[in-house]
């Protein structure tokens, strides 16, 4: 005799759905590499908690641009400069109503360990400091970190003075590197970056009317497919991740104090 199946009810319809557990997603973050140090930490820290998984790409914020104006898999953009997101919303690439001024910074010039402190004003000898050296920059037309550094040498009237033996990187992180490793005497990068690094010393801070507002927007990429990604751009907006950011030097836009 033929058995027949059981008749499920809405209540065991409901609990059966109730204990399948929701697939794990991995949210991709594109960000400024200047973020790299904080963004880390802040990013274990919800991998620690969280069942989804984040996974950061790390570049210049022109670099990332192109790269999502191209189709690559972004659920989030951080950028170290208002443009490069305004380029993006333009275009219809990110969720405008995500879109939030997440960080501040401040631009400072580094030395090797034991260089003296200087006064950067438009009076200072920074070609006679360089001499036969190279000046360690990111690319100064599209990267913020170099783009905020040569509208403050061009504020302070020392652009002229050095731009011949400026070495230009792919990201303020590969510029700080060549200070550290002793390739360039010199270099521009933002405080964090320098914090970051203890092979370097600030031996100068740029007046912060001398370039643009140092500003990271954070929001949702328009092709994002996980709904997830606006939970982790919520927690980067939490005091738990601002906390990271503050430890290491940034300022969280919007915080009291």
């Amino acid at each position: 005799m033929t058995r027949l199946a059981p008749k499920l009810t809405l209540g065991v319809v409901l609990a059966l759905a109730c204990a399948t557990p929701m697939r794990a997603e991995q949210i991709t973050v594109f960000a400024a590499a200047s973020l790299k140090t904080a963004l880390d930490r802040v990013a274990d820290d919800w991998n620690a908690m969280s069942d989804d998984t984040v996974v950061v790409s790390y570049a210049g914020s022109s670099a990332l641009a192109k790269q999502i104006q191209q189709g690559a898999p972004a659920d989030i953009f951080i950028s170290a400069a208002v443009d490069w997101m305004d380029l993006l919303q333009d275009q219809d690439l990110i969720v405008p109503d995500s879109r939030v001024d997440l960080l501040g910074n401040s631009l400072v010039l580094i030395g090797g360990q034991g260089a003296k402190p200087v006064t950067l004003a438009p009076d200072f000898d920074l070609s006679g400091l360089l001499g036969q050296g190279k000046l360690a920059m990111a690319l100064v037309d599209s990267v913020p970190a170099g783009v905020y550094g040569k509208q403050s040498l061009l504020s302070l009237g020392l652009w002229q003075g050095v731009a011949a033996n400026v070495a230009q990187a792919d990201n303020v992180r590969a510029a700080l590197a060549l200070v550290a490793s002793g390739e360039a005497p010199l270099g521009i990068v933002y405080a964090t970056d320098a914090a970051a690094e203890p092979d370097v010393a600030v031996i100068g801070r740029f007046p912060e009317d001398s370039h643009d507002p140092i500003t990271y927007p954070a929001a949702l990429v328009a092709d994002s497919s996980h709904p997830q990604a606006r939970d982790f751009l919520d927690h980067l907006q939490g005091d738990q991740a601002g906390g990271v950011f503050e430890a290491e030097g940034f300022t969280v836009i919007g915080a009291d104090g």
